[in-house]
């Protein structure tokens, strides 16, 4: 095999199995990655600079595609579920074996990197890739290594392998379908095959600091994160679609990353070197910062439209999915923190897009309520985020607000979040950054205006001294007002033409609530049972 790069560590492939390769593209920059993946065909470059990829059938996760390695080591601590479902020792041999003889002769690009910015958490990783825009998309997403020697130095403590073209078969391999990826703790490795979408990359890396951390008392969380002018810390919690990669970044604050952090006892630090922002329908008035990255070099924009005359894009184009993507090294964010570092938060919002139209756009929240509303996880799956979600929101509850990455059972991280509130008297808020007056249909999307003005005012303090009033079925705290938001909006109720039938879905929202939280009612406090909306429960003894 032929190495194509001087940054070649001395802890090479072999180690994962790998052998009898074409050319090795190690640790490539981004311009010799886009010179790659313009001469292999794999994506085009448009105007201004960005490269525009396809996916192919995959356009958003598999989730029912995604396994985790049954072994002694672990099994005992993982959260088993519809999210984890479990792989069994011989059947990964057997598939990765497979893999193995199919990189044979093949080219491959790697990239050694970091995740997680705080060098005393940091996990050394290898990101090993079949296409050159997906070894792209790990530098853009990934914290880079500059220091060559460093490189030289790189051993990696878990490593992905991604083939896109390499397809499981399911009667033999007992996969769901031919696409697979497949976490193994034991082998300290990441398979994935059969999906060309770059998100399975980052997320798969996700779930290994969502089992590692913990046990060393440092909460893993699916949340964006950014400091304000005096210092100040702020978490934003939920799932993709719900606002917080565009909330996360404001101009009057400083970005610390948009989608993966930890909290530690030593502040907030983000897991990635990058952004993976959704763009459908994105606008520059709106959204300055994410527009401008669509228009810079070293940006891939994901199933994005294109027109191959004028090499122009077009945000607006839903043609191929409404899961559009763009991902983004966070140095192209202008006022983003360069060293993904910041101090314990001073506010943490849990956003959720509500499709039934019933919850308030924003409230305040006590510990027992934000640790009920973080296991809850409530919100509305947007369409194209997921392989097989339609055209409409769909109500759903994803515990932690990231469900589908959480390694460990959910009540692991709610206790975590629950101390580390307690420590640093943070203050908690729910926005609803879904429908208001209505379901989708009926009512309307919440202006994005109108969040940001609440985002704005509950950070700097002017929610947390109004006066309130609780909701009468979500027994959440809700302002009777707030600066540049219509005192109407603030009271879901109101904004309904027909009260009766919102009184309906409040309550049969606040029932599914109720039936949702069952599976965590021996696991949590009285306290923060007593904060589910109907009340029901004992503790068992």
């Amino acid at each position: 095999m032929a190495y194509q790069s001087e940054y070649v560590p001395s802890y090479g492939l072999y180690h994962h199995g790998l052998s009898n390769l074409g050319n090795v593209y190690w640790n490539l920059s981004t311009p010799a990655l886009y010179e790659e993946t313009v001469r292999r065909m794999e994506g085009q470059i448009s105007h201004l600079g960005p490269i525009v990829v396809r996916t192919g059938d995959h356009t958003g996760r598999a989730p029912n595609d995604k396994f985790i390695v049954k072994e002694q080591s672990s099994e005992d601590k993982i959260w088993w579920s519809d999210a984890n479902v479990p792989f069994t020792q011989d059947r990964f041999n057997q598939l990765y074996s497979r893999l193995l003889a199919y990189f044979q002769g093949k080219d491959v690009f790697v990239q050694d990197c970091y995740a997680g910015a705080d060098p005393e958490y940091r996990i050394p990783i290898r990101v090993v890739n079949e296409d050159a825009w997906h070894n792209l998309f790990a530098r853009n997403m990934f914290i880079r290594i500059q220091d060559p020697e460093e490189l030289k130095r790189h051993q990696p403590e878990f490593v992905v392998i991604n083939a896109p073209r390499f397809y499981a078969i399911p009667e033999l391999d007992k996969t769901n379908s031919e696409a697979f990826v497949i976490v193994n703790f034991e082998k300290k490795m990441i398979i994935i095959g059969g999906t060309s979408y770059a998100g399975e990359i980052k997320k798969s890396i996700f779930t290994i600091m969502n089992y590692l951390l913990p046990a060393r008392n440092v909460l893993s969380m699916h949340c964006s994160a950014n400091i304000g002018s005096d210092g100040d810390t702020a978490l934003f919690f939920g799932l993709s679609g719900t606002g917080k990669t565009t909330l996360s970044a404001d101009p009057t604050r400083m970005l610390i990353g948009d989608d993966e952090h930890g909290w530690s006892n030593r502040g907030v630090f983000n897991f990635e070197g990058g952004c993976y922002a959704k763009v459908i329908n994105l606008s520059q008035e709106a959204e300055p910062d994410i527009y401008g990255c669509t228009r810079k070099f070293g940006t891939i924009l994901e199933n994005v439209g294109y027109n191959y005359h004028t090499r122009r894009i077009d945000l607006d184009d839903n043609s191929l999915t409404e899961n559009t993507r763009a991902a983004y090294p966070i140095s192209h964010i202008e006022n983003a923190t360069r060293d993904g570092l910041g101090g314990h938060p001073k506010n943490i919002v849990f956003l959720t897009c509500d499709a039934f139209g019933v919850m308030p756009p924003v409230s305040k929240l006590n510990p027992q309520q934000a640790m009920y509303h973080f296991l809850s996880g409530y919100t509305a799956k947007v369409a194209g985020t997921e392989k097989g979600t339609g055209g409409a929101p769909q109500a759903t509850f994803s515990a932690c607000f990231g469900a589908p990455f959480m390694a460990r059972p959910p009540t692991v991280y709610a206790k975590l979040l629950g101390e580390k509130i307690a420590e640093s008297n943070v203050n908690c808020w729910l926005i609803n950054t879904g429908w208001s007056g209505g379901p989708p249909g009926v009512g309307s999307r919440m202006k994005i205006g109108y969040t940001r003005a609440m985002v704005k005012y509950a950070l700097d303090g002017s929610l947390a001294d109004s006066s309130c009033e609780p909701d009468p079925v979500f027994k959440v705290m809700v302002p009777r007002e707030c600066p540049d938001v219509p005192a109407d909006i603030l009271n879901p109720r109101s904004t309904w033409s027909d009260q009766a039938e919102y009184d309906a879905k409040a309550e049969e929202l606040a029932g599914r609530f109720y039936e949702n939280f069952k599976s965590y009612a021996n696991d949590v406090s009285q306290e923060v049972l007593e904060q589910d909306l109907y009340s029901k429960y004992t503790v068992s003894s």
